[in-house]
């Protein structure tokens, strides 16, 4: 049989077929006993970048690497008839772009003899709903601890500064150095419990409709006046952009961190660059815990640098808690920023390569509010 041979969808039910096959935000593709591509549905042409008319050209190890497991699991199905799963399969080309990491689901066609079809998920998605679920699992896991050491730390530190203070006031001048030391030394652990203690704050965020831009250019505002003053700082903002439903404080708090950590990663570099973007994308949809309700996540808010970039070693743990490249730093505050990203009901990932950085946070629009409705309720500042 040849890809000529494959039948045509009936008139009646073909139409439902296709639509609901044109419908699956993953690519489908079915391949004749041939190897051509005998069927792909709009997603498929975008993933490979080409018409179904062009792709029905070819066999479809032309548009995937030499040697791939895909072809070897094609076979495999044909065999047994029987479906197979793969996962993370790098299908990585010139052809299909870099990072192109995939699970497959291959499935034999019972009503045509040797066709296979084939399902590609990207790991893109599946990957930011992974990350996602780590992130918040970390944020429990430090919950938890912050309530504990609140009991069990602060108070004996309270005591333990007492005394200092007490021996401090008898103590000579070599000793009243080492009574300070020790206030210092309880002073700083008493701070890191109190920033650990902000995990353990269950209550309820208190949203609203929020112009995202007016939050951005206050950011950008403090910046400029103080750890940013010498660095460029550029927004390429969609002005048509609906509002976001958050917290303004709560993501103040978030952009100040990432402008932070983009400021510290840049440093003295004479062509340091922090660019502030804001894009409406299809956003991927999220189950909502405990309900049957999905949440769409079509507002795009990056931050992006120029710096060294983030070790690919760190990467993948960059959001859980006591994670830092810094010196001195305490490895929280990514951590609380995808504390607070989640309890929004939003994702945060970070991409890092050739010395660009991107910290990207997808979050859900505000129901039935536009722009400049929120803009009069909450804008302290210019809207773009």
């Amino acid at each position: 049989m040849t890809k000529d041979t494959i039948s045509p969808p009936d008139q009646t039910g073909g139409t439902v077929a296709m639509a609901v096959l044109n419908a699956i935000q993953n690519p489908v593709v079915m391949v004749d006993e041939s190897g051509f591509v005998a069927f792909a549905n709009w997603e498929a042409e975008a993933f490979f970048g080409a018409s179904a008319s062009h792709l029905a050209r070819y066999r479809i190890s032309t548009f995937i690497p030499f040697g791939s497991p895909l072809l070897a699991l094609i076979d495999q199905v044909r065999e047994r008839k029987a479906p197979v799963n793969e996962y993370r399969v790098d299908l990585s080309s010139p052809r299909l772009g870099q990072d192109k990491l995939v699970d497959l689901y291959v499935a034999p066609v019972i009503s045509e003899p040797g066709a296979v079809v084939i399902v590609f998920q990207e790991r893109s998605m599946a990957d930011k709903i992974d990350r996602q679920l780590t992130h918040r699992a970390a944020a429990r896991s430090v919950t938890g601890l912050a309530s504990m050491l609140a009991h069990e730390i602060k108070n004996p530190l309270s005591g333990i500064r007492g005394a200092a203070q007490l021996l401090e006031q008898s103590a000579v001048d070599d000793d009243r150095a080492l009574t300070r030391l020790i206030c210092d030394e309880t002073d700083r652990i008493v701070s890191l419990v109190d920033r650990m203690e902000v995990f353990s704050d269950e209550r309820p965020v208190d949203r609203m409709p929020v112009n995202i831009h007016s939050v951005l250019d206050h950011v950008k505002a403090v910046a400029k006046a103080g750890f940013a003053r010498n660095i460029r700082v550029t927004e390429s903002y969609d002005p048509s952009l609906p509002a976001v439903y958050a917290n303004r404080d709560q993501l103040v708090q978030v952009f100040l961190n990432l402008v932070k950590n983009a400021a510290e990663a840049v440093g003295d570099r004479p062509d340091g660059e922090i660019m502030l973007t804001t894009a409406y994308r299809p956003g991927i949809r999220l189950s909502v815990a405990g309900t049957r309700e999905k949440i769409s996540l079509p507002l795009e808010f990056c931050v992006h640098d120029n710096g060294p970039g983030v070790p690919a070693d760190l990467l993948p743990h960059l959001f859980d808690p006591f994670i830092t490249t810094k010196t001195n730093g305490s490895g929280l505050g990514l951590a609380l920023v995808a504390k607070i990203i989640g309890d929004h009901g939003g994702i945060i990932e970070c991409d890092s390569q050739n010395s660009r950085t991107t910290f990207r946070v997808l979050m859900p629009a505000s129901k039935d509010v536009s722009l400049e409705d929120a803009s009069s309720v909450s804008s302290t500042g210019p809207s773009r």
